[in-house]
């Protein structure tokens, strides 16, 4: 069956609106927690969509385009350029993304996803994108056809909601600034192993001057919590539990009330394959981040691991965490 893609308009956004809250709807009964709904969820739809179809001057690429058949709108795709965080080399450029507010109508034709993805991929193509990524809420069909395109996981998100329940281990403490040396030190294994794993993560020349500034600079910032292990000249451990960012949650969510803990390493996850000390000091950095979460009111936590990372995503799983969503990559 055919299918018309092209892209979306300020007159496809009333239809847009219905279909992007339907799939908002959809990731809220499977987690009400997480993928809590925001009381104006329509409008802060409505809000985002004009935005990105109307404004001259955005911080980065986005593209929004809708499938047809008809005469009617069957699905949506939204994808961008990301832009690389600077301690990466991103020697290839700002990757692609396609963003999990992508969405198919209830009854739409079959292939209507791949037609999509398909168009997705050669927008992304056109604006220089060589590298491409791929976000998806598990549970849903985008899964497959993602597969399907030669995509591979890379990043898993995994989340876990009744936080602090295993309170603040005494082991841990707040940073400081005498501990921003032996974070950057700690954060360089971290990114060694994420290099290994994959070379999606190649480190920037400057990454530790990079990571040092911004560690710094975070030390100053209240609404996050820097929590170390070890003395400041042997430090075998650190994490950052911080709010959650807009990137991975569409505009119908509300996310207040959600963390998540990217920056974090300790030495028992050094080998991917398998946990040193059955993990207990990579635990007890876990659950002070959690802690500290729950302290501000955090309902509903991801933590970042790399797909290929077995050690770090079996000691988070035993924690009770599942994977609530997948970045994946085609080169």
């Amino acid at each position: 069956m055919s299918h018309t893609v092209r892209n979306a308009t300020t007159g496809d956004i009333p239809r847009l609106v219905d279909l992007l809250l339907l799939d908002a709807e959809d990731r809220h009964a499977a987690d009400p927690t997480l993928w809590k709904m925001a009381e104006d969820a329509p409008a802060q739809i409505e809000k985002a969509l004009t935005f990105a179809l109307t404004a001259e001057q955005q911080s980065f690429r986005q593209i929004w385009q809708v499938s047809e058949h008809d005469g009617a709108i069957t699905g949506v795709i939204h994808s961008m350029r990301l832009p690389v965080p600077p301690i990466y080399a991103g020697q290839q450029g700002d990757p692609g993304l396609i963003l999990p507010d992508s969405a198919v109508a209830p009854g739409a034709p079959e292939g209507t996803v791949e037609a999509l993805v398909a168009a997705a991929e050669a927008a992304l193509r056109e604006t220089g994108a060589k590298i491409l990524l791929s976000t998806y809420v598990t549970g849903v069909p985008w899964r497959d056809v993602f597969r399907d395109h030669g995509y591979d996981p890379l990043t898993l998100y995994l989340s876990r909601t009744d936080l602090g329940d295993a309170g603040r281990p005494r082991t841990v403490r707040p940073a400081t600034e005498a501990d921003v040396p032996g974070i950057v030190t700690r954060a360089a294994e971290n990114k060694q192993i994420l290099f290994e794993i994959d070379t999606f993560w190649e480190q920037h020349p400057e990454a530790d001057t990079r990571f040092t500034g911004w560690m710094t600079r975070s030390l100053t910032l209240r609404d996050r919590d820097m929590i170390v292990m070890g003395p400041p000249e042997n430090l075998s451990g650190y994490v950052i539990a911080q709010p959650a960012s807009r990137l991975h949650f569409p505009p119908a969510h509300d996310i207040t009330g959600t963390g998540v803990t990217d920056d974090y390493y300790h030495t028992d996850l050094a080998d991917p394959a398998g946990l040193a000390n059955d993990g207990a000091g990579a635990s007890a950095l876990l659950h002070a981040a959690e802690a500290a979460l729950a302290d501000r009111g955090t309902g509903a936590a991801f933590v970042v691991c790399p797909a290929g990372w077995p050690s770090k995503i079996e000691m988070l799983e035993a924690a009770g965490y599942e994977t609530a969503m997948v970045w994946s990559i085609k080169r």
